[in-house]
């Protein structure tokens, strides 16, 4: 008896050892899976990322009323955010805003990260901290108009840490930091259609892989994804193949979320459940 008592307290105390992250290591988590940072700001090739040329500025979004590139977020002083305090990086992250004043374009998602704990922010920029600084200076932006930054409803405050212990929390705030509901809701009249439209889909991404539609991933059995397991859900997340069998084209960062923990992706696929269905 005291052999297996023994035996559970040191299980438990591996498994607590599992999750006991540095801020580093728990930056690198979020960044490099469910934030999907490189799939923006990393140079394509078609189509992975060019070889030691990770963070130094990506994708160009030529979508009016702007035409950006997503920059270069390696430590580099002159073309990166080597120059950048803490605070800017944070300060950006928060509310949208460079440190020169200057709004960064809506297509960078920060209003779905005001949700982001205090310690997950900080395990962020120490993470970014420790980039390779690459030189590689894109585009100036071009802001025809300015648009608006739109919080993502529910991601107005950071999170009570303590509330990731719930599975359907969890699952909300990673679905939120991941952005996923940018691109799976339609925009109307402008702004993204948070309201009506949640997880309905019907946006078209161009881009290196030629145009691709983002799904209705809402509870719908015959637009959504109401009659698909657990399972398909997985594999569609995870490694980008559909109910069907066939594959998925980026931007969905499916070879990102490969690398969440089972955990993780089970609480993501848990709150996507519960999104009403939209036909």
């Amino acid at each position: 008896m005291i052999r297996l008592a023994t035996f559970f307290i040191a299980a438990l105390a591996l498994a607590g050892a599992a999750y006991a992250d540095t801020p580093v290591e728990r930056g690198s988590y979020l960044v490099n899976t469910i934030m999907t940072c490189g799939n923006c700001h990393s140079p394509k090739g078609p189509p992975d990322v060019v070889a030691g040329k990770d963070f130094s500025g990506g994708l160009r979004f030529d979508e009016p009323p702007f035409d950006v590139t997503a920059p270069n977020i390696t430590p580099d002083k002159e073309t990166g955010i080597g120059a950048w305090s803490d605070a800017d990086i944070k300060k950006l992250l928060r509310t949208g805003m460079r440190p020169n004043g200057l709004p960064v374009a809506v297509v960078m998602p920060t209003g779905f990260y005001d949700i982001i704990t205090d310690a997950d922010l900080d395990a962020i920029v120490a993470y970014l901290r420790t980039l390779t600084p690459v030189k590689n200076k894109v585009p100036d932006p071009i802001y025809k108009i300015t648009i608006p930054r739109q919080v993502f409803p529910g991601a107005e405050q950071p999170i009570d840490p303590a509330a990731l212990n719930d599975k359907l929390k969890r699952g909300f705030y990673l679905v939120t930091i991941g952005h996923c509901m940018e691109c799976h809701t339609p925009m109307v009249n402008g702004p993204v259609d948070f309201g009506n439209s949640l997880g309905k889909g019907g946006r078209e991404f161009p881009g290196p892989w030629g145009v691709s539609i983002s799904r209705n991933i809402t509870s719908s059995k015959t637009k959504g994804i109401g009659d698909w397991t657990d399972a398909e859900i997985k594999r569609a997340i995870t490694q980008g193949i559909d109910k069907d069998g066939n594959k998925l084209k980026p931007p969905m960062g499916y070879q990102y979320y490969a690398h969440m923990t089972d955990a993780d992706v089970d609480a993501v696929i848990g709150w996507v459940r519960t999104l009403p269905a939209k036909e």
